[in-house]
């Protein structure tokens, strides 16, 4: 009987092929399991192959977190999209969306998150992630403090927030409604505070 010619995936695919696997190795065993040579083998690939794809543990760390901030973004981008134009809708938005993006990624991000700490290249990939959510955030609520601005420390002060409320409800420390309506409430109050 013949089989079928095995097809090789496009670069693209089998990118995205190992990140899912690495994802699945960071939920089942932490980020302390995640080698390329590991993803290589749960992936059923050689080593090169992953190699190719990610140069070093650092550099699919770093390409978790991109691929983690790419989804976060597309949905609270659609959201903040669809939302009413008072403060309480936009509030309510993010604070949805970004609770919701965290717990569906579920106890693999904050790992992710403090592996990113571990280097000065992961720490500044991990940054300028955060400065451009931040400034994605200012330009959402500038119209509620105009004509100032919000101060880059409230936005700072924001995104801990955020990050805190996130991986508590992950935690199961507090609900998902409750992280939600915190984290609404708060944005409220912080951009009142501003205007």
């Amino acid at each position: 009987m013949n089989q079928a010619p095995r097809q090789r995936m496009t670069a693209q695919a089998r990118r995205q092929q190992l990140l899912t696997v690495a994802w699945q190795l960071v939920r089942q065993e932490g980020s302390a399991a995640l080698t390329l040579g590991r993803v290589a083998e749960e992936a059923g690939v050689s080593k090169p192959v992953v190699y190719e794809h990610f140069t070093t543990r650092q550099g699919l760390l770093a390409a978790l977190y991109k691929d983690f901030d790419s989804r976060q973004n597309a949905l609270i981008d659609a959201a903040m999209a669809a939302a009413g134009d008072r403060l309480q809708d936009k509030a309510a938005v993010v604070a949805s969306s970004y609770v919701n993006c965290v717990l569906t990624q579920g106890r693999e991000i904050p790992d992710v998150l403090s592996s990113l700490d571990s280097t000065p290249e992961l720490a500044a990939v991990k940054r300028q992630y955060q400065l451009d959510f931040i400034e994605k955030f200012r330009s959402w609520f500038a119209p509620f403090v105009a004509p100032s601005d919000i101060p880059l420390a409230t936005m700072w002060g924001m995104l801990g927030a955020a990050d805190a409320i996130s991986n508590a409800v992950v935690a199961g420390d507090i609900s998902q409604q409750e992280g939600m309506q915190e984290l609404s409430a708060l944005i409220i109050t912080t951009i009142a505070r501003c205007g």
